[in-house]
């Protein structure tokens, strides 16, 4: 039997000469605002994706005009931690050269840029060095940016758990200097040994896109199981001493194809401190040399544990780290949420979670929320902190700094908004109009849905308590959908598949309830499962347990087995 044809990604990124392809010459030519189809792809390794408004697709298109193309630019931020000397960077770049004049906190805590014309991508990327930031992996098949959990009340612990997630996201860059060449106009260097250009990746890089999470327990704000790499912090006297190392997490499948399937990561074992790095490598290398080239809807890290099973995988990881997995140690993993309002840290500094809707920060009418960020880094001494749940921290402020801050964030609509728990603890990907995956609204939309959601809780007395609610546009899942205790993932326009069942601390995955829905069903669904939840759930009892333990739906056991099952 002949071998399988590998993937047209595969062939693009072993002809690219180390991710170059033809990029730079794609970037002088305004004959197009778009890219080629294969440096379309290339371009995802550098930070960002090619779109078109999606809105005016059909006008523009009986005005005989090509789409009105844009960009897409991803920050690489590890752990969300930048200065407000890099935020007043970031904002007036988002000022000055994108059309969306916004910037739009994601949810693996980075910020990204919409609607940039081709002619200001560079003008950008040389901005963003400037500020010492760059976008190098934030997209492509390579480890993107590395989260970690960004509350720092628990300053000792954050800041060691802070330090690793940086390290791995540095030590595990790409090492092609082709991102230097096209963007920052630095002098192409000679190499004569291929295998010494990227000694991690290879010619190849990785299957698909790779994903890493540092986590704080209890807080799981970073999701740690939907990553394909986890590494969750373990205390000794409030000093780390390691991990327990988690893989095989991802949110994405196809609608249909019951081969793919979102599934949680599983437990490893303890890793110390110092074997960090190697134990990371370990991983990726396997899931470089492991992992299916044939077809990318089976190609991330999840599907290769499933495919050539645990042990074989735990083996192989422990051969090439040098170093065996201890067993796990007790952690408690909890809330998913952010602590909004102020904190105050063991430092005696304080910490303000400021609620950011879908995680845009645009001025609207009556709420000027960038003007109020760009006031608060104009006078802010510590730092800022995204959040993996789209918000921002103004993070270590003296106590004499404090009502000065309160006063910007509530003049400028940032602070005094009526926030319900459940609002609290959902976010929804961008979606329409931009992103060219999208099947339904929900940025846009999801404000609107949260309000029905909060009005049945009300209407069957349940306000009080936090349900974890995520939407999103299409199945790929970028606002983890899958982990939510109500999930809606678009079909059609108007149209999503409703999931229940996830528990609220994100170690359960949820499971399809109905299919193909529109607002009105959803809403009847949901209200009708309220009433009963007000009324039978037991003491301390989260939604997404209840509707497991009544059997409105099954838990979700194993993923391969389970979720379409």
């Amino acid at each position: 039997m002949s071998e399988q044809k590998l993937a047209l990604n595969e062939y693009l990124k072993t002809d690219s000469d180390y991710l170059r392809g033809t990029i730079k010459e794609g970037l002088d030519s305004s004959v197009t605002g778009s890219f080629s189809d294969g440096d379309q792809q290339l371009i995802k390794f550098h930070g960002f994706y090619q779109q078109d408004d999606r809105d005016l697709r059909n006008e523009r298109k009986e005005q005989k005009l090509e789409p009105l193309y844009s960009f897409m630019l991803r920050a690489r931020v590890p752990g969300g931690v930048c200065t407000p000397k890099q935020w007043l960077g970031v904002d007036e770049i988002a000022s000055t050269l994108t059309s969306s004049n916004s910037i739009r906190l994601t949810t693996r805590q980075t910020f990204q840029y919409h609607g940039i014309p081709k002619r200001n991508l560079k003008t950008i990327i040389q901005g963003l060095d400037r500020e010492a930031l760059d976008s190098i992996a934030a997209c492509g098949d390579v480890n993107r940016n590395v989260m970690c959990n960004p509350n720092p009340v628990e300053s000792k612990l954050h800041a060691q758990a802070y330090e690793v997630a940086k390290k791995l996201s540095d030590h595990l860059l790409p090492h092609t200097r082709a991102y230097a060449e096209i963007w920052l106009d630095e002098e192409k260097l000679l190499t004569t040994e291929d295998e010494t250009v990227e000694p991690v990746y290879g010619k190849t890089y990785l299957p698909r896109k790779f994903k890493m999470a540092v986590a704080v327990p209890p807080d799981n704000d970073v999701d740690v199981y939907t990553n394909d790499l986890g590494f969750i912090a373990v205390a000794e006297n409030g000093e780390l001493v390691g991990f327990n190392l988690t893989a095989g997490g991802g949110m994405g499948s196809t609608h249909g194809e019951v081969e793919t399937f979102p599934r949680l990561a599983d437990d490893f074992g303890f890793i110390k401190t110092e074997d960090v790095m190697k134990f990371a490598e370990a991983v990726m290398t396997v899931q470089r040399d492991w992992g299916n080239r044939t077809n990318r809807k089976r190609s991330r890290l999840k599907y290769t544990i499933v495919d050539h099973g645990y042990e074989k995988f735990k083996a192989e990881v422990e051969a090439r780290a040098g170093v065996k997995f201890e067993p796990k140690r007790d952690v408690v993993i909890g809330d998913r949420g952010d602590r909004y309002g102020w904190v105050e840290g063991v430092d005696g500094k304080w910490h303000l979670t400021l609620f950011i809707e879908s995680g845009r920060i645009k001025d609207l009418p009556g709420k000027s929320l960038q003007t109020g960020m760009r006031e608060i880094a104009k006078i802010h001494k510590g730092d800022f902190r995204m959040t993996s749940n789209q918000n921002m921290i103004i993070a270590g402020v003296a106590p004499e700094d404090k009502a000065t801050i309160e006063g910007l964030a509530r003049k400028h609509g940032l602070l005094g908004q009526v926030l319900t728990q459940t609002r609290g603890h959902s976010i929804a990907c961008v979606a329409l109009p931009t992103c060219p995956l999208a099947m339904a609204e929900a940025e846009r939309y999801f404000p609107e849905f949260i309000d029905h959601i909060d009005a049945l809780q009300a209407k069957n007395g349940i306000s009080d308590q936090a349900i974890v609610v995520r939407m999103t546009g299409c199945p790929n899942g970028c606002a983890r959908p899958f982990a939510a205790e109500i999930g809606l993932v678009g079909k059609a326009p108007g149209r999503y598949n409703l999931y229940l069942g996830a528990n609220f601390e994100g170690t359960r995955l949820n499971k399809m309830y109905r299919e193909n829905i529109q607002e009105a069903e959803i809403l009847a669904e949901l209200d009708a499962l309220f009433a009963r939840y007000a009324i039978e759930r037991n003491a301390g009892e989260t939604f997404g347990n209840f509707t497991v333990r009544t059997g409105v739906v099954k838990a979700v056991i194993d993923a391969a087995k389970d979720f379409h099952g």
